[in-house]
């Protein structure tokens, strides 16, 4: 997992030309009149998901992780707490290939993801994306999807 501002997208591009293309279509554009939906960037190797919500409390969350995509997820308006736990430390349920996607059980930390910051989710890095601080709050976040 990799955890950073924004401004300093450009550190990161060696990691691979399908993750400099998500940290490029984060760094130019627009997000304050972005409508919530899906964006291609390069089909389905790389696209963005617009997403606009409430933070929710914990109890409501759950953890995630995916096989085929890694995730950059990005801040653009509002903070949560993002849980963060090593996928192989938690029970996992039955992978679901067509949307790539492993519900998983268990205990992890939590880290504020504040406007303006990205976290980079590998296959091993389980999550739960989404969590309200103290009360549930406006959000809006970028989740481009990164094909492996």
């Amino acid at each position: 997992m990799i955890i950073d501002q924004l401004a300093n997208a450009g550190q990161y591009y060696g990691l691979g030309a399908r993750i400099e293309a998500a940290l490029r279509y984060l760094q130019d554009t627009d997000f304050n009149s972005a409508v919530p939906g899906r964006c291609d960037i390069d089909g389905d190797q790389v696209y963005a998901m617009v997403q606009e919500y409430d933070s929710k409390p914990k109890v409501e969350g759950f953890w995630e992780a995916h096989r085929k995509y890694l995730d950059v997820q990005y801040v653009a308006a509002g903070v949560e707490h993002m849980g963060y736990a090593p996928a192989a430390n938690l029970l996992a349920g039955a992978y679901q290939q067509e949307n790539d996607f492993i519900k998983l059980e268990g205990d992890g930390e939590f880290f504020l993801l504040r406007e303006g910051y990205f976290c980079i989710l590998a296959p091993q890095d389980a999550h739960m994306p989404g969590m309200a601080i103290d009360q549930p709050k406006p959000v809006k976040k970028v989740v481009v999807k990164v094909l492996l």
